[in-house]
C-alpha cells in the first residue's frame, strides 16, 4: 500500500510540474492545484498509513496521528481559496491583455531596445 501511495504522490507531482512549466495561465493554475493535492497526500502519509484505526490515543496499541489530518483539512481550505483567487486573476489578465500566454514578450520592449 505504501508503494502505491508513493507512486501516486510522485505521478501527481510530475504532472503538476509539467503543467506549471506550460506557457498559459490556466494549465499553471491546474498544475499548482495538483501540486497542492500531492503535498496534501504527502502530509497525510506522515501520520502513518494504518487501516481501520482511530485518530485518538487510547487503549489501542496502534493509532493514527491526528495532526496531519488537521493540517490537510486546513490546507484544503487554503488551497481552494488560492485556486479561486488565481482563476479570477487569470481571467482578469486575459480580459485586459487579450491573451493568457505567460511568456509572451511585450511588444513595446522590442521598440525600446532599438
Amino acid at each position: 500500500m505504501e508503494a502505491l501511495y508513493a507512486v501516486t504522490v510522485g505521478v501527481l507531482t510530475a504532472c503538476s510540474i509539467y503543467l506549471i512549466l506550460r506557457g498559459r495561465s490556466f494549465p499553471i493554475v491546474i498544475g499548482i492545484t495538483m501540486l497542492s493535492y500531492a503535498v496534501n497526500l504527502f502530509l497525510f502519509s506522515t501520520g502513518r498509513l494504518v487501516l481501520n484505526q482511530l485518530p485518538i490515543i487510547g487503549n489501542q496499541p496502534d493509532y493514527t496521528d491526528p495532526l496531519p489530518q488537521a493540517l490537510v483539512l486546513t490546507a484544503i481550505v487554503i488551497g481552494f481559496a488560492m485556486t479561486a483567487y488565481s482563476i479570477i486573476l487569470a481571467v482578469r489578465v486575459r480580459g485586459e491583455l487579450g491573451t493568457d500566454e505567460v511568456n509572451e514578450p511585450n511588444q513595446n520592449d522590442g521598440e525600446a531596445q532599438r
